[in-house]
């Protein structure tokens, strides 16, 4: 008589994505503000200004994570489709100023529509660097149907507030 064969061990997988905001529990942490998802906690007193220029005008105290923390990939990843949807002309730069510094926000405004895309574009994981303290550098994948581009993005900390002081896409 033969032994039985022993049958696979079936395990479950985890969800890819995060829950969406009606199935998280009721004790799943604060409400989120706009589009993004960027927490916003109340306003301190910071250093708003750009590196190599003057005073910049008031911000809101739009913070990407606390403490001042390196952001986490879920919340550069919505910053990188934030972008890429401006940059394909599918969303007003207004939307994402206060998450960048002076001069790079005038050079997203500057640049206009640089992805040429029949559909949304859709970004894929970043992959983050953490050159020195204080400065976080992420490049992603941005699907555009026939041809993908690519979008880098450089973010450094002013107190708390992250900020994207400089982009690239090619």
């Amino acid at each position: 008589m033969r032994k039985p064969i022993p049958l696979p061990r079936l395990a479950s997988v985890p969800p890819a994505d995060p829950p969406y905001d009606d199935e998280r529990g009721p004790y799943a942490g604060p409400a989120t503000y706009g589009s993004l998802a960027l927490a916003r906690e109340p306003a301190e007193p910071r250093d708003t200004r750009d590196p190599g220029e003057g005073t910049s005008g008031p911000r809101g105290a739009l913070i990407l994570s606390p403490r001042g923390s390196v952001p986490d990939e879920r919340r550069l990843r919505g910053l990188g489709q934030a972008m890429a949807e401006i940059l394909a002309g599918r969303r007003p730069p207004e939307s994402v100023q206060n998450r960048l510094s002076e001069r790079a926000y005038r050079g997203l405004v500057r640049a206009g529509k640089m992805i040429d895309t029949q559909r949304p574009p859709m970004v894929g994981l970043p992959h983050v660097q953490q050159p020195v303290e204080g400065v976080v550098e992420m490049c992603v994948l941005v699907h555009c149907g026939d041809r993908s581009r690519v979008l880098a993005l450089r973010l450094e900390r002013f107190g708390v507030q992250w900020l994207v002081t400089d982009f690239e896409t090619a």
